[in-house]
């Protein structure tokens, strides 16, 4: 009785690491090349705001994490740093700072939800038209399929000017 329980526990176990570990490749299997570095300053040099992922967000750890530097102009948004990998990421713009999923659940409706994010390494993505960045004052990055917080900045402050 002990052999059976023994191989279903083990066994289900490996099934379930092995799914878990699929969740978190399959994204990183499938990435689509990346702007190049190049790409990545050409926004940045055109950029109305720059702001560093500070690091050690309440809504970040191991598996949900952003490092670099994002550059806000009026057509684009890039990142010229990494994000963790993972599925289905959008790019958000939002009135007021958040750092953990509550905080982003509570403002949601407000935000403005730029795009997708398909690579991990380097991203660019472009603002819808007529977007009026200075109506927002932070960046969220956001696995829609899990409602998992990545990571965010805040690119300017409320009534102030550029950052």
């Amino acid at each position: 009785m002990k052999k059976p329980l023994l191989f279903l526990i083990s066994h289900g176990l490996a099934i379930a690491i092995g799914f878990a570990g699929g969740i978190y490749a399959l994204p990183i299997l499938i990435e689509p090349e990346g702007p190049s570095h190049e790409a990545v300053e050409a926004v940045a040099e055109t950029a109305n705001y720059k702001v560093s992922i500070k690091e050690g967000l309440k809504g970040s750890d191991f598996l949900h994490w952003g490092k670099g530097e994002f550059s806000i102009s009026s057509q684009a948004i890039s990142l010229m740093g990494e994000v963790s990998p993972g599925p289905d990421y959008k790019l958000y713009l939002t009135p007021k700072f958040v750092e953990d999923e509550d905080e982003f659940l509570q403002i949601k409706e407000q935000a403005l939800q730029v795009g997708d994010i398909k690579t991990f390494d380097n991203f660019i993505v472009t603002l819808p038209p007529n977007t009026d960045i200075a109506a927002y004052n932070s960046v969220v990055v956001w696995c829609e399929r899990f409602g998992e917080f990545i990571t965010a900045a805040q690119y300017r402050n409320p009534g102030a000017g550029q950052s």
